[in-house]
């Protein structure tokens, strides 16, 4: 009698890094399209295809998930989208003219407005969790720093004498902020435009 072996067992792939970008990746775009209460568990499991274990093992509890959101990917999103650009830009006005002009142009091209991701969190969040409020605090506070820090920088080579840096900082983001919001509303990039020329004249 004659023992034919059986089927080999599959390698399993054991990556779990990417799992947990995975993870990030889907739960990032869940709570930037429906909202974090809106966003179950079940749902993150279901999208990125994984196992309730799998996704626990990462994040014990979907505040766990929302801070590392909060904290890895939105506060990556608004250093390249703002902070990087400031900082390399010949001055601040010019940096900040920079960034309402290619966000508007991508809005405009890829034809919906989804809202700046610290945002949308902010107005969800800031009250439901004091460390959610904390964390998305400490992103606005470093864009505000890093535009007044370019201000201050502009300064020191002789412009923008007549400029408090903190305060212009402080309307920078804030014009921001309301733009995207109301573009979000509107599903029109318009708002960032006539916002970026207000602010030229402030």
């Amino acid at each position: 009698m004659t023992i034919r072996p059986g089927p080999r067992p599959r390698n399993r792939i054991n990556d779990p890094e990417g799992m947990r970008r995975k993870v990030l990746d889907v739960a990032e775009a869940a709570f930037q399209a429906r909202g974090y209460h809106a966003t179950s568990f079940g749902d993150l499991m279901t999208a990125a295809g994984v196992s309730g274990g799998a996704l626990h093992h990462h994040f014990p509890t979907k505040k766990a998930l929302a801070m590392a959101v909060i904290e890895e990917r939105v506060a990556a999103a608004v250093e390249a989208t703002w902070i990087a650009p400031v900082a390399a830009a010949v001055s601040a006005r010019e940096g900040v003219r920079a960034v309402f002009e290619a966000v508007a142009a991508e809005l405009e091209q890829q034809g919906f407005v989804r809202g700046c991701p610290l945002n949308n969190l902010a107005h969800e969040l800031s009250l439901a969790d004091p460390d959610f409020r904390a964390a998305l605090a400490g992103i606005f506070a470093a864009w505000r720093q890093a535009i007044a820090d370019k201000i201050a920088a502009d300064q020191q080579e002789g412009r923008e004498q007549g400029t408090d840096p903190q305060h212009f900082a402080a309307l920078a983001v804030a014009t921001y902020s309301g733009a995207m919001s109301m573009a979000k509303t509107a599903q029109d990039a318009g708002p960032l435009r006539d916002c970026l020329a207000a602010l030229g004249r402030a």
